[in-house]
């Protein structure tokens, strides 16, 4: 008997990415016999990682909205609609070739193109929202979509309430494991058991503001006597690498974290972006967290994500433009306050859904048997 196949599109970063290879494990484990083919955008990270990851991946000419009004940025927005026709064309010859059963998107600047062509075709489609915010693409694509899966309360007024089922976003399966391997995790990065450690995330590409914060506190952090672990993003790294060399060993400094499990389980206190997988992790590890929301998001989507956390006493927020006076100030504040990281730390692990990736993967097969 044939397996189900499956067209899963999207990407761009590893908010996207990474939940997307994990509905792909899950439909995996319900059905070995499943097809499953990643639609991505040439040149973004989705390209790289997906193959790493088992799957084969096909790649649209499509780029996204510059956010920035500089030259270069406008030139880019001239070609966006010739690209996004052509983008069109490129998915509707993809579909047409792999002839899915249900195409699932997931975000990213692939993922209208293909969803939009399967749904002219008329095959099901599902909408996997991570946001607590949802972004115009899938306003529009949600009123053809079989399923909407989501990760926050109160997204009726954006979608069909009788489409949306409330799953949570998936997380790579290791992520579940952090809370029983914190002595390996300290071991790996030759850390003491007797020092806590703070880790810095600023998404899989990095973020400038969160990075001149930390570099800016190094020194009061050491003087603490702290543990760092902290991802920085290629390109600051690259930039940056020749005034890594001097740090002392308690900090360690990466371009990409991949063993994400043994970063979250050495870590007393996050620092990190407040996208949608960010968030989802620190839910599932329970891990005391100083959300600093990125201002150049479509519809300041970080900061929703991170006020639903305030809202429920889960996290801190620091505002982007006060990152670089009060961030590290506030990190050693609340690793230093025990009472408050037990007070997050229980919070936050109340919200997390561990079983997403699992329902999100039955939800897929329910839609091709309806």
């Amino acid at each position: 008997m044939e397996g189900l196949k499956i067209i899963i599109s999207g990407g761009g970063t590893g908010g996207h990415i990474f939940p997307a290879i994990a509905i792909a494990n899950a439909v995996k484990e319900k059905d070995p016999q499943a097809e499953i083919l990643f639609v991505g955008a040439n040149g973004r990270m989705e390209m790289e990682k997906v193959p790493q990851a088992g799957y084969q991946i096909k790649g649209l000419n499509i780029a996204g909205i510059q956010r920035s009004f500089s030259l270069g940025a406008i030139l880019k927005n001239l070609s966006f609609p010739f690209k996004l026709i052509n983008s069109v064309n490129e998915a509707s010859n993809i579909i047409q070739a792999f002839k899915p059963d249900v195409v699932v998107g997931v975000g990213g600047y692939a993922s209208g193109p293909v969803l939009w062509s399967a749904q002219k075709k008329g095959i099901p489609t599902l909408i996997q929202e991570q946001n607590g915010y949802a972004g115009i693409t899938n306003k529009l694509l949600a009123k053809r979509a079989g399923k909407i899966c989501v990760a926050y309360e109160g997204l009726e007024k954006y979608f069909p309430k009788d489409k949306i089922v409330f799953t949570g976003n998936p997380v790579r399966k290791d992520i579940l494991d952090a809370d029983l391997v914190r002595l390996p995790a300290l071991l790996h990065y030759k850390f003491s058991q007797d020092k806590k450690t703070i880790l810095v995330i600023g998404g899989s590409l990095g973020a400038r503001t969160i990075n001149e914060s930390i570099a800016a506190g190094l020194k009061k952090i050491e003087e603490k006597g702290y543990q760092l672990i902290w991802q920085t993003g290629k390109t600051y790294f690259e930039n940056h690498n020749s005034q890594f060399g001097s740090l002392n060993s308690s900090f360690v400094v990466r371009p990409f974290i991949k063993e994400m499990h043994w970063a979250y389980a050495a870590a007393d206190v996050v620092i990190s972006r407040a996208g949608a997988l960010s968030i989802s992790e620190l839910c599932l590890v329970g891990k005391p967290a100083i959300l600093v929301p990125s201002p150049n998001v479509a519809e300041d989507h970080q900061t929703k994500n991170a006020k639903a956390l305030l809202a429920k006493n889960a996290a801190l927020m620091v505002d982007d433009k006060d990152a670089r006076d009060i961030l590290v100030e506030t990190a050693l504040q609340l690793i230093e306050d025990e009472q408050k990281c037990f007070q997050l730390k229980n919070n936050i692990k109340q919200l997390g859904r561990p079983n997403a990736a699992a329902q999100i993967a039955q939800e897929i097969f329910n839609i091709k048997q309806s």
